[in-house]
């Protein structure tokens, strides 16, 4: 049963032309510190994920009445499938042996774009009991991707909890910290940091960097802190090493003392820079105090740079960040999915004979506008609102909306272990009796199994297992457990050399990966699970899983594409393709 206000929802995003799937509500494990300031977001940039639907009148359901008698057929290729027409038209697409059915509806177009994120730096690295080779000096940003950290050394970069620190211990050579997404474009980001020292011989500076291409080609806001205790604005563009000021200095403040914090914030919409700089022990300046034009660069990193100039004789200068915030931004090319198939989910799995209580299912299906699977999976991306259950055992807790993956280590890696239940902040009790307890650690994240799930299992039914279940009618825990165990068929597996063409591939199959593996034979085995969404607009097929670098369900590229074609990491370790 669902309250009124998840009736609300699932009636607007079936009738509405364009349901954008943000709200005020997020899943308590991403919401954002109460220190964020609010924004007027980007134009381009109001909702980072959407489901657009043609509006729909009465010429939508005429093409969608069927015939007093519909046809079969049994469709060559393995699994096999059968064929429901009507009139000449596909009215429905059946696999023997699985529940999941695939039919034609209004043609949706599925969005993602860049989620808002916040870094406050709540870890310790580099983490030293790792192999030096494998330490991150900076970690990850929640919801932002990997940072990056480039300087003379390493070890210039460090983490201690609430601040990311770059240790300026030479003079004259730049330090960049920036986050790994390279195709930003619009963007409304901030900082905010402090030098532990003025200094003295010559003068300091820390700059918020956007349009980065790599250290040589980018935009940059920054303050110098000179050794008079002034600070100083300037907003700068770097073209192969050469610095350009697109705006006059300005000086901000005379005799800062060391340890006082300042806030960078940058705002660019197309060829647009809007930049003020400010102490935020007072309010944010309601003006800019910089905006100019220059289209140079016109997609990106974020970041930042610390710079002791030439003669700086105080050193080391510590610079501790305190925040890294991204308001709101827009990927160059965000992530599109445009199709009419609707997938929804049979009570039993389909034996292969065609039967009149099958058909008044079909028939009560065709033309139907109700949320299905696809549109389940789609409400727990990025700014996907809060709707809580009016009834059983989820009764007053959150059952959709933006989910993160899960809570931080020290170290600031993120656990494995969020199931569905636990997203909702709950026991379980599985059909064999055993009961699985609730995390409060867990609660508003899924992995990619939970996820997986959340989806198929608490919103389309299926049945689940607490854990291994080799019997095949409930869905496993482990992704591992499904490409053996979950109930269905199999579509395509790899022959352990190339991934498999999944050439029978349909939107809501189960698509796992050995993402994880490398020349280590222990770990070639099933390590990500994923639901496969559709061909998106430059013609690849695009899946939905909950992945740890972007903290949540996605189907967009932040870490690593989310396409089973091309070169990359998924790409590459398709293992298995699942039709439950």
């Amino acid at each position: 049963m669902i309250n009124a206000s998840r009736r609300h929802l699932l009636t607007a995003f079936a009738a509405s032309a364009v349901v954008p799937l943000t709200g005020a509500a997020a899943a308590p494990a991403r919401a954002a510190s109460s220190a964020a300031t609010a924004v007027t977001p980007l134009a381009a940039a109001a909702s980072p994920v959407s489901v657009t639907l043609a509006p729909l009148d009465a010429s939508y359901f005429a093409p969608v009445m069927l015939d007093s008698s519909l046809s079969t057929q049994v469709l060559p290729g393995t699994p096999p499938r059968t064929e429901v027409t009507s009139g000449g038209r596909r009215v429905a697409l059946l696999t023997h042996g699985a529940r999941t059915v695939v039919l034609p509806g209004p043609v949706r177009t599925f969005t993602e774009d860049k989620r808002p994120f916040v870094d406050d730096f709540r870890r310790t690295l580099p983490d030293l009991s790792r192999p030096e080779a494998d330490r991150q000096y900076w970690g990850t940003s929640p919801g932002g991707g990997a940072w990056s950290t480039l300087g003379p050394s390493a070890a210039d970069y460090s983490v201690v909890p609430g601040a990311g620190v770059i240790t300026l211990t030479t003079d004259y050579a730049s330090r960049h910290a920036s986050l790994r997404d390279g195709e930003i474009t619009d963007v409304d980001v901030r900082s905010t940091a402090r030098f532990d020292k003025v200094p003295t011989g010559e003068a300091c500076s820390y700059a918020l960097s956007f349009g980065y291409q790599d250290t040589h080609n980018n935009y940059r806001a920054r303050l110098s802190f000179l050794t008079t205790g002034a600070v100083q604005l300037r907003v700068e563009k770097e073209v192969a090493d050469t610095v350009t000021q697109l705006a006059p200095t300005l000086t901000l403040a005379t005799d800062v003392p060391a340890g006082t914090d300042w806030t960078i914030r940058v705002r660019r919409e197309g060829a647009r820079i809007r930049v003020k700089a400010w102490r935020p022990e007072s309010a944010e300046p309601s003006a800019w105090a910089v905006d100019v034009s220059d289209p140079t660069f016109t997609k990106g990193r974020v970041g930042l740079r610390a710079l002791a100039n030439q003669g700086c004789t105080n050193l080391p200068l510590r610079l501790s960040v305190s925040r890294f915030q991204v308001d709101a931004a827009t990927w160059a090319t965000p992530a599109t999915v445009t199709h009419g198939d609707w997938v929804r989910v049979l009570p039993e799995p389909f034996d292969g004979t065609w039967t009149e209580e099958l058909e008044q299912v079909i028939r009560g299906w065709a033309g139907s506008t109700a949320p299905d699977l696809l549109a389940y999976a789609a409400m727990f991306l990025a700014g996907a609102p809060a709707v809580t259950a009016g009834a059983g055992p989820a009764k007053d807790r959150q059952v959709l909306g933006e989910a993160g993956y899960g809570y931080l280590d020290p170290q600031g890696y993120r656990y494995e272990g969020a199931d569905f239940h636990e997203y909702m902040g709950i026991g379980w009790t599985f059909d064999d009796g055993v009961h699985t307890g609730p995390s409060g650690k867990q609660v508003g994240n899924l992995d990619c199994s939970g996820y997986t799930r959340m989806v198929y299992g608490y919103h389309m039914a299926v049945p689940m297992a607490a854990g291994e279940d080799t019997s095949r009618r409930r869905l496993p825990r482990k992704s591992r457990d499904m490409a053996e165990y979950a109930p269905g068929v199999r579509v395509d597996r790899t022959d352990g050399s190339v991934p498999p063409s999944a050439a029978l591939l349909q939107p809501g199959d189960l698509v796992m990966f050995n993402a994880d593996s490398g020349d280590d034979q222990e770990t070639a085995t099933v390590d990500h699970v994923g639901i496969y969404l559709g061909v998106d607009a430059a013609g690849a097929r695009r899946f939905l899983s909950s992945r740890k670098t972007v903290n949540g369900p996605t189907m967009a590229d932040l870490g690593g594409a989310s396409s089973l074609d091309g070169t990359g990491t998924y790409a590459r370790t398709l293992h298995t393709v699942h039709r439950v």
